[in-house]
């Protein structure tokens, strides 16, 4: 079934600005009936939180909270804040992400290693967590979205912790995606989302690999609300993300290496990363 978003109760991590805020304002103009916006930036959450609130229709609320993914303690408070005032969520989309470019050895254990395993994966099993039983038991049709990346598929250099927290996040996800169904839990539909690079200032300076060029939020957020209303399981972003995964499981590891780096180009994408 196709989930509706008119009188749907969102929650969107990382919400404040970039990508997070583009689903926030679909779940606004759509007519969700409450749409919580989480993030740790207070100053860019609360204008947000305005500017939604000040263009909502009659009978959406929009609620801003400043969470701090990075501590788990203030996931949980959070959430049981949301249930306290809204009675749960039916859609919550794990948007919130960093990324730490720089070969491995020269990321510190805690600011960079720690922190980017809790935000881009500890952080959405705990929140997931947090509102599953909810979801399960409503009855209505609920989604969870996971905004992953094809680094989680194909190996980069300069983005190891980045694309491990990726690759466990897809693991993750797909894993509770089958556990739902297999439950008997066929309500609540879990997507994963693996998209190269996008132009939102995360990854400044890093280049699309060969026909790979730098897709905009806009085109990504609309693939992405497609997939989640119809409860698409995995949405690989661009098209050369299917084929660099089915390359990488027929050929022989060297042979793809080769490829990968001197014909697409993938290994040194990440060459001139600045971030934002």
């Amino acid at each position: 079934m196709t989930c509706e978003v008119a009188g749907s109760r969102f929650l969107i991590t990382g919400a404040a600005m970039g990508m997070g805020r583009l689903y926030a304002e679909r779940a606004v103009d759509e007519g969700a009936s409450v749409v919580v916006l989480w993030d740790v930036n207070k100053k860019a959450l609360e204008h947000t939180t305005r500017e939604l609130a000040a263009s909502a229709p009659s009978g959406v609320v929009v609620d801003g909270m400043v969470v701090d993914l990075a501590k788990r303690e203030a996931i949980e408070k959070a959430a049981a804040r949301v249930i306290a005032k809204h009675g749960g969520v039916d859609v919550l989309i794990n948007n919130a992400g960093i990324v730490r470019g720089g070969v491995f050895w020269e990321h510190d254990n805690a600011a960079h290693t720690e922190a980017t395993m809790m935000v881009n994966t500890v952080a959405p099993m705990v929140t997931t967590h947090e509102f599953l039983a909810g979801m399960m038991g409503s009855g209505r049709e609920c989604r969870i979205v996971n905004i992953a990346s094809a680094a989680g598929l194909i190996s980069n250099p300069k983005m190891s912790v980045y694309a491990a927290s990726k690759w466990a996040l897809i693991g993750w996800g797909d894993s509770v995606r089958l556990e739902l169904t297999r439950e008997g839990y066929g309500n609540v539909k879990l997507t994963t989302v693996a998209p190269t690079y996008i132009s939102t200032g995360m990854f400044d300076g890093a280049r699309g690999p060969l026909m790979t060029p730098l897709m905009t939020p806009e085109y990504v957020v609309s693939r992405v609300w497609k997939a989640m209303r119809a409860g698409k399981p995995m949405l690989m972003l661009p098209w050369t993300v299917h084929l660099s995964k089915f390359l990488k499981g027929v050929l022989p590891q060297r042979a793809f290496d080769v490829i990968a780096d001197k014909v697409f180009h993938v290994y040194s994408s990440m060459d001139n990363f600045r971030g934002r």
